[in-house]
């Protein structure tokens, strides 16, 4: 066999790492001895891998980082669906990749509903252990405690860890996200206020009917919207006064 046009699992990881920090050469031979990948192998016993087997490595990773999906089901939906094509960051719109998101949604809703072992993090989101336990310690999420003494993460969670894992590529970590735990804090007391009249408290209804939930939620969801574009401006208005000369061009962008 030709090694032309072939990566050693060094090169594949620092190929990788900019966009999925904690990957590593244990993880990707842990995936290799999990079925998930089949490299080559020189003479030697050296892996070997191919553009193929590096996208089938990228769509393992996006999938466990952005999808919340465990390996095992990772592993049974590339073998029903041959879906190795994702490019980086994001899947292609293809017939056969949005079959495979809707039968990930599915998966994701199912695993939001369970709590998890802390220490399958690694494997279910492709974060650290220490990184969830740096988000609880800000109060961004809460880590309750099994019967046997174990961290346990809400699956309802894992959006937000896979946010905050995001942040990371900018220099934000944990400990920057705790004026957001704080200022969150504050506004649901603003929003507990303004959903009073909708959420019937303290009057006569015996119980919340269809239509009430129907106008909470719709209140709710339209109150975080307004909410949200108010944050987005002001901040917006800050980082424009800050760098003005970051501006883009009314003119467009010019040609030498």
């Amino acid at each position: 066999m030709s090694e032309a046009g072939y990566l050693t699992i060094g090169k594949v990881v620092k190929r990788l790492q900019d966009r999925y920090p904690d990957l590593s050469v244990s993880k990707v031979r842990y995936l290799e001895d999990e079925g998930l990948l089949a490299p080559a192998r020189t003479p030697g016993g050296y892996r070997l891998y191919s553009q193929h087997d590096v996208r089938r490595l990228e769509t393992i990773l996006y999938l466990q980082k952005n999808r919340f999906l465990p390996l095992s089901v990772i592993k049974e939906r590339l073998e029903q669906h041959q879906s190795e094509t994702l490019p980086a960051g994001a899947p292609r719109s293809t017939d056969e990749l949005d079959e495979f998101r809707t039968l990930e949604a599915t998966d994701d809703a199912q695993t939001r509903e369970k709590i998890h072992p802390i220490d399958t993090m690694p494997e279910t989101l492709g974060v650290s252990v220490g990184f969830v336990q740096q988000l609880a310690e800000v109060g961004a999420i809460d880590l309750s405690r099994s019967p046997h003494g174990r961290d346990l993460v809400d699956g309802h969670d894992f959006p937000l860890i896979r946010i905050c894992d995001e942040l990371r590529h900018y220099g934000i970590g944990p400990k920057n996200l705790r004026q957001y735990v704080q200022a969150a804090r504050r506004e649901s007391g603003l929003f507990d206020q303004a959903l009073v009249p909708y959420a019937h408290k303290g009057s006569t209804v015996s119980a919340p009917t269809d239509e009430t939930r129907e106008q909470f939620n719709l209140a709710f969801t339209h109150m975080l919207k307004l909410t949200n574009q108010v944050r987005d401006f002001l901040i917006r208005k800050q980082i424009r006064q800050e760098y003005k000369e970051m501006e883009p061009s009314e003119d467009g962008p010019t040609t030498a």
